[in-house]
Protein backbone atom coordinates (compact mmCIF):
# COMPACT_ATOMS: atom_id res chain seq x y z
CA UNK A 1 0.00 0.00 0.00
CA UNK A 2 2.83 2.50 1.14
CA UNK A 3 4.81 1.64 -2.15
CA UNK A 4 1.34 2.39 -4.52
CA UNK A 5 0.71 5.82 -2.75
CA UNK A 6 4.21 6.80 -2.98
CA UNK A 7 3.94 6.19 -6.69
CA UNK A 8 0.71 7.79 -7.36
CA UNK A 9 2.17 10.66 -5.29
CA UNK A 10 5.41 11.03 -7.43
CA UNK A 11 3.29 10.26 -10.72
CA UNK A 12 1.25 13.46 -9.70
CA UNK A 13 3.88 15.85 -8.58
CA UNK A 14 6.13 15.06 -11.79
CA UNK A 15 2.87 15.79 -14.32
CA UNK A 16 0.78 18.30 -12.58
CA UNK A 17 3.72 20.67 -11.07
CA UNK A 18 4.08 23.79 -12.13
CA UNK A 19 7.23 25.37 -13.94
CA UNK A 20 9.43 26.85 -11.57
CA UNK A 21 10.81 30.03 -12.31
CA UNK A 22 12.47 31.13 -9.46
CA UNK A 23 15.73 29.38 -8.73
CA UNK A 24 15.16 28.52 -4.97
CA UNK A 25 17.11 25.12 -2.97
CA UNK A 26 14.82 22.35 -1.57
CA UNK A 27 15.63 23.44 2.35
CA UNK A 28 14.83 26.99 1.27
CA UNK A 29 11.50 25.77 0.54
CA UNK A 30 11.17 23.68 3.71
CA UNK A 31 11.77 26.51 5.45
CA UNK A 32 8.98 28.83 3.80
CA UNK A 33 6.76 25.72 4.32
CA UNK A 34 7.49 25.55 8.28
CA UNK A 35 6.53 29.05 8.67
CA UNK A 36 3.80 28.80 6.75
CA UNK A 37 2.45 25.65 8.42
CA UNK A 38 3.46 26.47 11.78
CA UNK A 39 2.30 29.34 14.35
CA UNK A 40 5.12 31.92 16.03
CA UNK A 41 8.16 30.37 13.96
CA UNK A 42 11.84 31.21 14.96
CA UNK A 43 15.23 30.28 13.87
CA UNK A 44 15.67 27.47 16.59
CA UNK A 45 12.44 26.14 15.18
CA UNK A 46 13.82 26.07 12.06
CA UNK A 47 17.15 24.51 13.31
CA UNK A 48 15.17 21.77 14.97
CA UNK A 49 12.90 20.80 11.91
CA UNK A 50 15.67 20.40 9.37
CA UNK A 51 17.89 18.53 11.77
CA UNK A 52 20.79 21.57 11.28
CA UNK A 53 23.01 24.38 13.33
CA UNK A 54 21.15 27.17 14.88
CA UNK A 55 24.25 29.12 13.06
CA UNK A 56 23.06 27.55 9.50
CA UNK A 57 19.58 27.88 10.05
CA UNK A 58 20.65 32.02 10.93
CA UNK A 59 22.49 31.54 7.70
CA UNK A 60 19.73 30.43 5.23
CA UNK A 61 16.91 32.66 6.86
CA UNK A 62 19.16 35.77 6.48
CA UNK A 63 19.54 34.67 2.76
CA UNK A 64 15.58 34.30 2.24
CA UNK A 65 15.31 37.74 4.63
CA UNK A 66 17.26 39.38 1.97
CA UNK A 67 15.49 37.96 -0.83
CA UNK A 68 12.42 39.67 0.13
CA UNK A 69 10.65 35.95 1.29
CA UNK A 70 11.13 35.91 5.00
CA UNK A 71 10.54 39.26 7.51
CA UNK A 72 11.41 38.80 11.30
CA UNK A 73 9.45 40.52 14.13
CA UNK A 74 10.18 40.84 17.33
CA UNK A 75 7.85 39.03 20.05
CA UNK A 76 6.22 41.98 21.71
CA UNK A 77 5.63 40.20 24.31
CA UNK A 78 9.63 38.91 25.22
CA UNK A 79 12.14 41.18 23.11
CA UNK A 80 14.22 38.56 23.11
CA UNK A 81 12.04 35.91 20.66
CA UNK A 82 12.39 37.03 17.06
CA UNK A 83 9.64 35.46 14.95
CA UNK A 84 9.56 34.33 11.28
CA UNK A 85 6.38 35.37 8.68
CA UNK A 86 6.40 35.05 4.95
CA UNK A 87 6.10 38.10 2.58
CA UNK A 88 3.71 37.74 -0.39
CA UNK A 89 6.68 37.10 -2.58
CA UNK A 90 7.72 34.43 -0.16
CA UNK A 91 4.16 32.95 -0.49
CA UNK A 92 3.89 33.32 -4.27
CA UNK A 93 7.17 31.67 -4.26
CA UNK A 94 6.14 28.82 -1.59
CA UNK A 95 2.92 28.10 -3.73
CA UNK A 96 5.15 28.21 -6.96
CA UNK A 97 7.46 25.35 -5.44
CA UNK A 98 5.27 23.25 -3.17
CA UNK A 99 1.75 23.14 -4.81
CA UNK A 100 0.52 21.69 -8.32
CA UNK A 101 -0.13 23.83 -11.30
CA UNK A 102 -4.06 24.77 -11.25
CA UNK A 103 -4.28 24.72 -14.73
CA UNK A 104 -2.79 21.54 -15.39
CA UNK A 105 -4.85 19.73 -12.38
CA UNK A 106 -8.47 21.08 -13.55
CA UNK A 107 -7.55 19.97 -17.31
CA UNK A 108 -7.16 16.63 -15.13
CA UNK A 109 -10.22 16.87 -13.05
CA UNK A 110 -12.65 17.94 -15.92
CA UNK A 111 -11.43 14.44 -17.24
CA UNK A 112 -13.47 12.93 -14.48
CA UNK A 113 -16.72 12.73 -12.53
CA UNK A 114 -18.22 14.60 -10.44
CA UNK A 115 -18.52 11.81 -8.08
CA UNK A 116 -14.46 10.88 -8.79
CA UNK A 117 -13.45 14.31 -8.29
CA UNK A 118 -15.37 14.19 -4.82
CA UNK A 119 -13.57 10.62 -4.12
CA UNK A 120 -10.28 13.04 -4.83
CA UNK A 121 -11.15 15.36 -2.53
CA UNK A 122 -11.92 13.11 0.54
CA UNK A 123 -9.17 11.09 0.18
CA UNK A 124 -6.68 14.39 0.00
CA UNK A 125 -8.64 15.76 3.31
CA UNK A 126 -8.72 12.29 5.02
CA UNK A 127 -4.57 11.81 4.55
CA UNK A 128 -4.11 15.56 5.55
CA UNK A 129 -5.99 15.42 8.97
CA UNK A 130 -4.71 12.11 9.57
CA UNK A 131 -1.10 13.65 9.68
CA UNK A 132 -1.94 16.76 11.64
Amino acid sequence: MIENINQYFTDIYFNLHPTHQEAISHQSVRILQTVQKRQEVTIRDIAEQLIISHNTASEHVKKLVSKGLLQKERSEEDQRKVYLHLTEMGLTVLKNNSELDEKKLQIVLDKLSKEEQEKIVDAFRLLSEAVK
